[in-house]
């Protein structure tokens, strides 16, 4: 499978969201991706395409020489084929490009898939939230990878 790693467009929005809302029990909202592309100055985005389709996308703030990456999903149909690991390794590339020294993420503490893949990009628990998620109060790991990497 091709995979195109490209910037988000505000017309990506409506598939985001049907990928947004099978990967997160509490998902984000039209206005938050809106936000997210139109507004948000420190904001970069990016969809994961194949054949036309969009099939996942990522997303981070770059604040000085740190960066948070805030989501990555993938198409439920199309999870454990690398698309993830693309993308959050893009993610990775742009903020190194960009001057970051740091990434710093939150993941539900069950997210056994996720966090695998994070630790498989260097990135170290290093912290938890206490009952961080809003619907059923599961603590957040915070995870960093340190040394631009």
């Amino acid at each position: 499978m091709e995979i195109k790693i490209r910037e988000m467009a505000i017309e990506d929005i409506d598939d985001i969201l049907v990928i947004e809302h099978e990967s997160f029990s509490v998902p984000w909202p039209r206005e938050a991706f809106e936000s997210e592309v139109l507004r948000n100055a420190i904001s970069v985005y990016i969809v994961a395409e194949t054949e036309g389709e969009i099939i996942g996308y990522g997303g981070m703030w770059l604040i000085l020489d740190e960066a948070h990456i805030t989501n990555v999903a993938v198409k439920e149909s199309l999870r454990g084929n690398g698309v993830g690991e693309r993308l959050a390794q893009f993610l990775i590339d742009e903020a190194s490009k960009s001057g970051a020294i740091s990434m710093t993420l939150e993941v539900r503490k069950g997210n056994a898939a996720a966090i695998s893949l994070y630790e498989k990009m260097e990135f170290v628990v290093e912290g938890i939230r206490p009952g961080y998620y809003q619907d059923n109060k599961e603590d957040a790991l915070i995870m960093w990878k340190r040394g631009g990497k």
